[in-house]
C-alpha cells in the first residue's frame, strides 16, 4: 500500500464517532490545561491515563495525543492575556503579545496565534506524514556531545534574542545558568547550592521562574504604574481576526516558523524551545518593522506559534520511530501505546498500521477541531481584559498561585514565586530582561550534564568534541557568532568615542 492510501485507511479509523468523540475530550483538555498555567501537559495526561485502560488502542492515544496538542494552542492565551508562560514555548509569545494586548490588539493577537498554529500545525503533521522514517535516522546520530554542542549555540544565538544590551544579556544568561546550578548535581548526584533547604534539592522549577518573572512581576508592575484595562480592551467579533496589514505582516512569518519549528525539533530534547526563539531572531532580523519588536509586534506572535505548534509533531519523529520518549509528555504518550500492548520503536508502522496511521489521521482531525473550537472563544478570552485592573490582577494572582502549587504540591515554590516576582519587578525597573535568564536556566542544566558526559567519553579531552561532524560544526558556528559579536561592538565602541571628540561648535560650523 503506498502512503497516501495508508494516510486514508488511517483517517477513516480516526473519523469514527468514538475516535472523534476522544479527539474532542482530548484537544478540549488540552486547550484548558495549557490556558490555566501551571496544569501542565504531564500533569494533565497522568490524571487521565487511567481512564484509556479499558479503551481501544487507537481510541486511548487519540485521546492523549489530543491533550497534547491543545495544550499549545491554550498556551498562547494565558502568554497573551497575562503575560504567563505556562510553557516553556509559550515564553517568546509573551514579549510581543502581550505588548499587543495592552495596545488593545488583543483580539488580533489571539486570532494570529490560532491561525498559524493551525498553519503550522497541518504542515508538520504532512511533513511526518511524509517524512518521519528519514527524518528520524538523522535523530539518532545525536549524542551528549551534539546535545552540548546544540544548548550552548542555542546560549550564544538566543543570550540577546531580545535585542537589549548584549553585555545586559549575557549576564543574564549567566545568571540563568547559576539558578540552574540549584539542587543535585545531574552525573554525581551531590548537592549544591541547597543551604540545607530540603526543597531544593529537587532544583529551580522553570515554570515556577517564569510565572514570578513575568506573571507577578507584570502584577506588580501594573499595581505601582497602572493600567486602564478597560480601555485598551474592548474587543469585540469583528476584532478577533487581524486586520489586512497585520495578515500580510503574517503570512511570511507563519511559513518561516513553520520550516524552522519542524526541522529544529526533529532534533531530541529541548529543541521546540530553542525553535521558537530562533524563528522570532528570523522575524526580527527580515522584518521591515524591526522598531515595533519588543513593544507587540504581529511577527512576533505568528512566527514562534507557528514554530511550536510544526515542532510538537517534528518531536514526534524520533519518538514514535525510534520509541524513545525525550519528555515526561512522551513517556506518557508512549506508555498509553505501550499500556495496550502496542510496540512502539522502527516496527510500530509494520506490527500496528492501524494504530500508527489512525494516530497520524487524528492529528489532522485533532487540528481542525482546534482551530473550530478556539476561534469563537477569543472574544471570551480577550473579554477579560475588560475586566476592571483590581479584579483582574487578583484573578490572576490566584490563578497563579494555584498553577505553581499544583506543579509539585509544595508551599515552597509558592515563596520561590513571590521572590522571582519580585526580582522580575525589579530587573524591569532596572532595565533589564527577563527572557534571558530563563534562556539560561532552561538550557544551563542540559549544556552542564552534555559536557560532564562528554568529558567522560572522551577521558578529559575537551577537544575531542570537534571531530564529531555535528557537534563540531556547531561549536564553530558558536565560537563565531562570540567574536563577531565582539568585533561589531568593538567598531560601535571606536566609533561612539570618535564621535563624541567631535566639538559641538564645529558640527554646527560644518553644517
Amino acid at each position: 500500500m503506498t502512503i497516501f492510501e495508508m494516510l486514508l485507511q488511517g483517517l477513516l479509523h480516526s473519523l469514527t464517532p468514538v475516535n472523534i468523540l476522544a479527539a474532542t475530550i482530548g484537544v478540549l483538555l488540552g486547550t484548558l490545561a495549557g490556558v490555566l498555567p501551571g496544569i501542565g501537559i504531564s500533569g494533565t495526561i497522568a490524571l487521565l491515563l487511567p481512564l484509556s485502560y479499558g479503551m481501544d488502542p487507537l481510541t486511548a492515544v487519540i485521546l492523549v495525543g489530543g491533550i497534547y496538542y491543545g495544550s499549545q494552542y491554550g498556551g498562547s492565551t494565558t502568554s497573551i492575556l497575562l503575560n504567563i508562560p505556562g510553557e516553556p514555548t509559550s515564553l517568546i509569545t509573551c514579549m510581543e503579545g502581550h505588548a499587543m494586548a495592552k495596545k488593545g490588539r488583543a483580539g488580533a493577537a489571539l486570532g494570529i496565534a490560532a491561525i498559524g498554529s493551525f498553519i503550522g500545525g497541518t504542515l508538520g503533521i504532512i511533513a511526518l506524514t511524509f517524512f518521519a522514517p528519514p527524518l528520524a535516522e538523522l535523530a539518532v546520530r545525536f549524542g551528549s556531545p551534539e546535545y552540548f554542542a546544540l544548548a550552548l549555540l542555542g546560549l550564544v544565538t538566543l543570550a540577546n534574542v531580545t535585542g537589549g544590551s548584549p553585555l545586559k544579556s549575557g549576564l543574564m544568561v549567566l545568571v540563568g545558568i547559576m539558578l540552574g546550578t540549584v539542587g543535585f548535581d545531574p552525573v554525581f548526584a551531590t548537592k549544591r547550592f541547597t543551604f540545607g533547604i530540603t526543597d531544593l534539592e529537587r532544583g529551580i522549577d522553570f515554570i515556577v521562574f517564569a510565572m514570578g518573572a513575568f506573571g507577578i512581576a507584570e502584577i506588580l508592575s501594573t499595581v505601582s504604574e497602572g493600567w486602564s484595562v478597560r480601555d485598551t480592551a474592548k474587543v469585540g467579533f469583528r476584532d478577533v481576526y487581524p486586520n489586512r496589514q497585520e495578515l500580510k505582516r503574517s503570512m511570511g512569518s507563519i511559513f518561516r516558523g513553520s520550516v524552522l519549528g519542524f526541522l529544529i525539533s526533529l532534533i531530541p530534547g529541548p529543541s521546540t524551545f530553542l525553535a521558537t526563539f530562533a524563528s522570532y531572531a528570523v522575524e526580527k532580523k527580515v522584518s521591515k518593522y524591526k522598531d515595533e519588536f519588543g513593544k507587540g509586534a504581529i511577527e512576533g506572535v505568528a512566527s514562534p506559534e507557528s514554530a511550536n505548534n510544526a515542532g510538537i509533531y517534528a518531536q514526534l519523529v524520533p519518538a514514535l520511530a525510534l520509541g524513545i520518549p525525550f519528555s515526561p509528555a512522551f513517556a506518557l504518550l508512549l506508555s498509553a501505546l505501550m499500556i495496550h500492548g502496542v510496540t512502539t520503536g522502527p516496527l510500530m508502522m509494520k506490527l500496528h498500521p492501524d494504530v500508527f496511521w489512525g494516530l497520524i489521521g487524528s492529528m489532522y482531525v485533532a487540528n481542525v477541531m482546534l482551530l473550530i473550537f478556539n476561534l469563537p472563544l477569543i472574544p471570551l478570552w480577550a473579554y477579560m481584559l475588560k475586566v476592571r485592573a483590581e479584579f483582574l490582577m487578583a484573578i490572576i494572582t490566584v490563578v497563579t498561585y494555584v498553577g505553581a502549587f499544583a506543579l509539585n504540591n509544595s508551599i515552597f515554590d509558592l515563596w520561590l514565586l513571590v521572590i522571582f516576582g519580585i526580582l522580575g519587578y525589579l530587573m524591569k525597573l532596572a532595565n533589564y530582561d527577563a527572557a534571558p535568564v530563563t534562556v539560561g536556566l532552561f538550557l544551563g542544566p542540559l549544556v552542564e550534564r552534555c559536557l560532564v558526559q562528554s568529558m567522560v567519553m572522551f577521558n578529559g579531552n575537551f577537544m575531542l568534541i570537534f571531530t564529531r561532524p555535528l557537534a563540531g560544526t556547531m561549536l564553530i558556528i558558536a565560537i563565531l557568532i562570540c567574536l563577531v559579536r565582539i568585533l561589531v561592538w568593538a567598531i560601535r565602541r571606536r566609533s561612539s568615542r570618535e564621535n563624541s571628540t567631535i566639538n559641538p561648535v564645529d558640527i554646527g560650523t560644518l553644517s
